[in-house]
């Protein structure tokens, strides 16, 4: 099953590619357009609450980082405010809409049609997506249908590359901040016939910063030390006039040590996609991916400062692909159906040590395997100024194979769990209204569907002293969701846009605390304090997001925000959580940028963001408080194509607060976020 999307996808192409072969041996001389991009977004796209952000917001962030490009869209949000510099990459989920309660991912994250989440864990590898290679984002905020819809209960997040014109053949700069760390980049994008190809290629390191507040530090305290690289590959070429050939491939490795000396994370990957995209009558999608993973992780013990977890090998492999066809029914109708598949396999290997004598206490092994299979159908259909769409999607999913192993002097447990499988169907719907020119009305009703992760199922994880456990027992999250919106474009370079929303995922799965004796699904027995993965009754997220952008001459101002009544659902051992706020989830979000273009190749721009206040833990114990920062860059050309880069993060130098439970252990302990970082280089080509 695993070489499907692949085989497919080449049968296609010889397929497809016939006529278009047939046709330049006859001695014609088509026009060939290559662009290296998927098929063109629907017609009822703006039926659903979507923004884009261009070229240009992408690469002038203050940090240079993707998540922190993204934070410019209110609503964004991972489950900790930390960067992907001084968090644990395990904790980079990705949602919108304050869906969220845990670490996992409950949007889609796709870069150029293949999904980015990792196997196993269901986190963004953000160090290894840079701003400077994408040439737009496009975010849609609320349940998602069509192509691996499975995993956008709360939205979608595309990413797409940048081609060899925008990045010029050569391109690339150095750039050093105030603590001496570094950032190198660089690409070469040239023609190839008439098709192109992009080489790049990315490294950063530095000392780091110190999460932990200085009345909090103990000579085991460590800086956030940090090193990744990336490298990409990317060959676009054409298969015939209305034909293209797609190929990625994309390397990383990052290490951080969090907190502790000694407490190292690496997170690396290897992934590979084929893609095959046909703009002729027959439109058509055809991609198959290949994705190689692997997490180590070291925990130290806050009380000792030993070795107390050695999370030494997690591999964990995504094989995939998917089969889109649009087929010619004239102007007034754009029908899409295709099918997609996924399939996510990994386990993890840790050994647990004494916090006193250091002295092996246990060995686990866990893991398991998740598939999903599934079957979409849309249609959008114009009607003078009104554009309506529906779309119907059933998921065939399984999950299977899953194990836990334990073994230690005493004792030795095995654990293997019944395969699951069911049909799952998810249906989204929605008209769009131009009333007038540069008014437009819009309404959308869905539901979906997001599977459990590997790690939610199978892996235990400690947090001294709160030991979270897996629950193999877990089932899919549901979302059913509503939302309307106005959009108002007075005159050229001025638009507006408010949504008000209300979704709910049904089965959300949340962290939750338990009293002392609860014999749990994975049939251990929880302390007083200790937390287990459930299906709570629902989360509940009503609010409205507002956008605006203005462009007047060479000034403009890009503006988001967002306000989230978002609630828990619990009963049972989740009756605590009843009428809560879900864990690391703020109420207020805002995000505006304001820019100014002297001449060509010139910019100044400045991003002010506010986080509001949100709890760290379930039971609202501790609190993490507002956050507001002000980041800058500016960019001015120097000579030929080279131009002095300044950014700075934090400029107001903000105690932003990542974690903090101090109140749950009865001591101070806190994780801090970046303080104010200034950064300067050189950088060729625009």
């Amino acid at each position: 099953m695993s070489n499907i999307p692949t085989i497919a996808a080449l049968g296609a192409s010889l397929l497809l590619s016939g006529p278009a072969l047939a046709e330049a041996a006859s001695g014609e001389s088509p026009q060939i357009i290559v662009t290296g991009k998927g098929l063109p977004v629907t017609p009822a796209t703006p039926a659903y609450d979507v923004q884009v952000l261009d070229r240009e917001r992408i690469v002038a962030s203050g940090s240079g980082r993707i998540e922190d490009v993204l934070s410019s869209v209110a609503g964004f949000q991972q489950f900790r405010r930390s960067d992907s510099r001084s968090s644990n990459p395990s904790a980079q989920g990705v949602t919108l809409r304050a869906l969220g309660g845990n670490a996992s991912s409950r949007a889609l994250m796709v870069l150029d049609g293949v999904p980015m989440a990792d196997p196993f864990f269901g986190y963004i590898p953000y160090s290894a997506l840079v701003p400077d290679r994408l040439d737009s984002i496009r975010v849609t905020r609320g349940g998602g249908s069509g192509a691996f819809g499975s995993g956008a209960v709360a939205g979608t997040i595309e990413l797409e590359s940048a081609d060899a014109k925008t990045l010029g053949l050569i391109s690339g700069g150095v750039l050093v901040n105030n603590r001496g760390e570094t950032e190198t980049s660089a690409t070469l994008a040239p023609k190839l016939g008439n098709g192109f190809a992009v080489l790049t290629g990315r490294w950063d390191r530095g000392k780091g910063f110190y999460t932990t507040p200085k009345d909090q530090r103990v000579p085991a305290t460590a800086r956030a030390k940090n090193e990744s690289w990336s490298i990409g590959g990317r060959v676009v070429q054409p298969l015939g006039p209305d034909i293209e050939l797609q190929a990625r491939a994309l390397f990383f490795n990052d290490q951080r040590t969090l907190r502790f000396k000694g407490a190292d994370s690496t997170s690396k990957g290897q992934d590979a996609s084929l893609r095959i995209v046909g703009r002729g009558k027959w439109k058509f999608d055809i991609l198959g991916y290949g994705q190689w993973r692997n997490f180590s992780n070291i925990v130290i013990s806050s009380s000792s400062f030993t070795k107390t977890l050695d999370q030494h090998n997690t591999p964990s492999s995504g094989l995939g692909g998917k089969i889109e066809i649009r087929p010619p029914l004239g102007e007034d109708h754009v029908l899409r159906f295709g099918t997609d598949f996924r399939r996510s396999h990994g386990r993890m290997e840790e050994t647990a040590y004494s916090a006193v004598s250091g002295s092996v206490t246990a060995d686990r092994v866990a893991g398991g395997t998740n598939t999903d299979l599934g079957f979409y159908l849309e249609d959008d259909w114009t009607l003078g100024p009104v554009i309506l769409t529906a779309g119907a999607r059933l998921d065939r999913y399984s999950i299977r194979s899953g194990f836990f192993e334990q073994s230690n002097s005493a004792f030795n447990r095995a654990n293997s769990y019944a395969k699951r499988s069911d049909w799952e169907p998810t249906f989204r719907g929605g008209i769009v209204a131009n009333l007038s020119e540069g008014l437009r009305l819009r309404g959308a009703a869905y539901t979906g569907l997001r599977l459990p992760t590997l790690n939610e199922l199978y892996r235990p994880f400690t947090v001294f002293p709160i030991t979270t456990y897996a629950n193999p027992s877990l089932n899919v999250e549901k979302l059913r969701g509503y939302e309307a919106g106005v959009e108002y474009s007075p005159r050229g370079g001025i638009d507006f846009a408010l949504t008000a929303f209300d979704n709910k995922v049904k089965g959300a799965i949340a962290n939750v605390t338990l009293p002392a004796g609860v014999v749990l699904a994975s049939g251990a027995v929880s302390k007083a304090g200790d937390r287990e993965r459930q299906n709570v009754d629902a989360i509940r997220a009503k609010g409205i997001e507002f956008g605006a952008g203005i462009k007047l001459g060479k000034v403009s101002f890009n503006g988001s925000l967002a306000y989230t009544d978002a609630k828990v659902k619990g009963s049972g051992l989740a009756l605590g959580l009843d009428g809560l706020r879900p864990a690391q989830t703020p109420k207020w979000a805002l995000s505006g940028t304001l820019s100014y273009r002297p001449r060509e190749h010139w910019l100044v721009a400045a991003t002010l963001r506010h986080i509001g206040a949100q709890f760290e833990d379930d039971l609202q114990i501790d609190t993490l408080g507002t956050a507001t920062t002000l980041d800058a860059f500016a960019q001015v050309p120097l000579i030929d194509k080279f131009s002095l880069v300044l950014r700075g993060e934090n400029l107001f130098d903000k105690k932003i607060v990542t974690r903090n439970q101090s109140v749950l252990l009865g001591f101070p302990s806190m994780d801090l976020g970046a303080p104010r970082t200034v950064w300067a280089g050189i950088r060729y080509g625009y």
